[in-house]
């Protein structure tokens, strides 16, 4: 946004200030990212620039990693659980949650506040307590070191997300629709999937993404509450941090945040979407 012909010289030093403390803080954020990407090309078994990578030299870079990453059994096992758990997680996150967020924007619900607080404390509390608590209490549901355990541990922490986008869409959802279909006779089954459901897809849509990156990156609820048999690529990752210094790892890091990248862009799409949809001009 441009500065006004009119702007004081306080202003513009503010305009100025602050877009120079806004890249700082990108560049913070952003720096360790754009560290791993190249060190995920070295041609060496190192974490650290070479003199031919600082040289732009080609005999510095290679693809050697990214081939041991799809040529090693550890690794695929490792990426085969996340692809099972990870969309198992998203389709349970995404369908108890879409419902819980359309029976808690029902003004006549009572306590709705409280229950809303409850399901989105995944969010707020430590992870490791909930851990912790998973662990304990799977273990006496004979869940713990099983694929459904996993499943629904990542579920838990995925719920909260939905929750939260599709609880934005309906802001704008008008219930008067709703009211439209019954009086012609569709029942309430009929009435969700095509008039309410349409229209707050992009948040259901929004709230599966962020689920499904939490489930995939996730690692200290499944060391707790899975076993080696569901040894997910986070964990495959810590493994190799703390048993064998693998530049594998780097190679394996650059990947996710291309997958992270990819859905946070569809997410924001949807976002945009959303916003027109509610009259609404994105910013």
């Amino acid at each position: 946004m441009a500065l006004p012909t009119y702007a004081s010289t306080g202003q513009r030093v503010w305009h100025y200030s602050f877009r120079v403390l806004c890249g700082f803080i990108f560049f913070f954020l952003i720096a360790p990212i754009m560290v791993v990407i190249p060190l995920s090309f070295n041609s060496q078994d190192f974490f650290t620039f070479t003199k031919e990578m600082l040289s732009f030299d080609p005999a510095g870079y290679s693809l050697k990693h990214y081939r041991d990453f799809f040529g090693n059994p550890d690794w695929q096992d490792a990426l085969w659980n996340s692809v099972k758990i990870a969309p198992a997680a998203t389709l349970l996150s995404v369908s108890l949650g879409t419902l819980a967020a359309i029976g808690l924007s029902q003004p006549h619900v009572p306590f709705r506040r409280a229950i809303m607080a409850t399901l989105i404390s995944p969010m707020i509390v430590p992870l490791i307590i909930s851990a912790a608590g998973m662990y304990f209490f799977y273990s006496r549901m004979g869940l713990a070191g099983t694929y459904w355990g996993v499943v629904l541990a990542h579920a838990a922490l995925g719920i909260p997300f939905v929750i939260i986008t599709v609880t934005a869409t309906l802001v704008g959802f008008d219930r008067s629709l709703t009211r439209a279909a019954a009086s012609m006779g569709a029942d309430p089954v009929t009435t969700f999937f095509r008039v309410q459901m349409p229209l707050i897809l992009p948040g259901v849509i929004s709230g599966a993404l962020f689920a499904f990156i939490t489930s995939f990156d996730e690692v200290v609820v499944v060391i707790f509450v899975g076993s080696a048999k569901q040894q997910t690529l986070p964990w495959q990752m810590f493994t190799g941090l703390r048993e064998q210094i693998s530049p594998t790892i780097l190679a394996v890091a650059t990947i996710l945040v291309a997958i992270s990248i990819l859905l946070l862009a569809t997410v924001e799409m949807l976002r945009r979407r959303s916003e027109k949809l509610r009259g609404m001009s994105p910013t």
